[in-house]
């Protein structure tokens, strides 16, 4: 099956129901890729996790 789309040129553009199919599987996995990525550089720009123990969470503010 082949699907004809009016471009904004002159030409149509045909477009091959198999081929389609696999450019849209490759575009999903590679929308995938970089969502993943992207939320490994978020991760990685977050503060690191609060101090443990009681080292650091009182502050003597009397002189």
């Amino acid at each position: 099956m082949t699907i004809s789309v009016n471009s904004s040129g002159n030409m149509p553009i045909n477009i091959d129901s198999g081929n389609s199919l696999k450019v849209a599987v490759m575009a999903k996995n590679q929308q995938k890729i970089e969502g993943e990525m992207a939320l490994q550089l978020i991760e990685a720009a977050l503060p690191p996790a609060a101090p443990v123990g009681n080292v650091g969470h009182n502050i003597n503010t009397k002189a």
